[in-house]
């Protein structure tokens, strides 16, 4: 949009883009300087950081805006990485979560072919670092050799976000997403064959232009059987200048809101089913925060902010924010599960 914006808004000296700092300092009378950009500031507690490792998007997703805001799909070079993931770790940091628009095409720009999983068995060799999850995974193309990866490398977290946005066909299609609702099928059957125990992360939207009854029917019936362990659910909304925002948006907002729920629903018993299962069993949980009388921490199945949580009563240990311990789990509800620290 970065000719578009001038027309639109007054009183901007200049627009730049995520890449331009350079140019900046240039544009504001300095010489750029690398020792200008100084050590990262962590904006997450200091046992777990966010490691980006691309930016922008090749895909064609016809709801998805982020190919204009951001740009193509740019891999930051595996030495950069590594050299940050170094840094990270002395700062005490234990948990990377690999974030990009699209994970798995790491590599594809600089290295002509996909090295996510030369990437993660490089960062796993990096001392101090004990878990590192894969945030934002795409269906179509997806490595084999990550699931490899994830299954045979101690430090990934059983553990992968993989953003399935619906099951139809016809909708499948439409959203451009380059594969269909039985590819989705097999890929979700060999992440679970392949990794024994992973927890998959995905999200779907209701309500994409022209979703009838029948298809949302089957996105519900495919939610029941898959049992994902973790999802989130999200109404179609038009974006400018996307290639579905020129399709009419004929679903109702209520019912919209209503498919939500539905699934939102569905998916809060499965979770409860889930964790119920868990009782009994001892996981390795880091510990987040302090809140209340308990301590709060996440198993390797659970993300920061948007996944479960493992509560422990305070009053039975003190516990140390941002180390591992073993946890005896004892109650669940949909979406937390409690527990007591196991003795060492």
């Amino acid at each position: 949009y970065k000719k578009e914006l001038p027309k639109e808004i007054d009183g901007v000296d200049g627009y730049y883009g995520a890449d331009d700092l350079p140019k900046i300092v240039k544009d504001l009378g300095a010489d750029y300087k690398t020792e200008l950009v100084g050590e990262r500031l962590l904006t997450t507690p200091s046992h777990y950081a966010y490691l980006k490792i691309s930016e922008g998007c090749d895909r064609k997703c016809s709801f998805c805006a982020i190919p204009l805001i951001r740009g193509k799909h740019k891999s930051v070079p595996q030495e950069e990485l590594l050299i940050e993931a170094q840094k990270l770790a002395d700062k005490g940091v234990k948990e990377l979560i690999l974030i990009a628009q699209d994970l798995i095409w790491y590599g594809i720009d600089i290295y002509k072919k996909q090295t996510l999983s030369e990437l993660v068995k490089e960062l796993a060799k990096i001392e101090g670092i004990e878990w590192i999850r894969l945030h934002y995974t795409f269906p179509t193309n997806f490595p084999e050799d990550v699931l490899d990866l994830i299954r045979d490398e101690p430090k990934v977290t059983n553990y992968i976000d993989i953003p399935l946005q619906h099951i139809s066909d016809r909708i499948l299609h439409s959203m451009k997403r380059g594969h269909t609702g039985k590819g989705t099928r097999e890929l979700v059957k060999a992440m679970r064959k392949k990794v024994p125990g992973v927890a998959i992360r995905t999200t779907f939207i209701v309500g994409y232009p022209g979703e009838t009854e029948e298809e949302f029917n089957e996105l519900l019936d495919y939610v029941k059987e898959t049992r994902f362990e973790r999802l989130g659910v999200f109404t179609y909304s038009p974006e400018e200048d996307t290639a579905a925002f020129k399709i009419e948006d004929n679903v109702p907002e209520e019912i919209k809101q209503e498919r939500k729920e539905q699934l939102m629903n569905l998916q809060q018993n499965i979770s409860e089913e889930i964790n119920q299962e868990r009782i009994g069993e001892t996981y390795k949980v880091i510990i987040d925060r302090q809140e209340d009388i308990y301590y709060v921490g996440r198993t390797e199945y659970d993300s920061p902010e948007v996944d479960n949580e493992v509560l422990i009563c305070g009053e039975q240990s003190e516990l140390q924010i941002g180390s591992f311990y073993d946890v005896l789990i004892t109650k669940a509800d949909s979406f937390d599960i409690y527990g007591k620290v196991m003795d060492s």
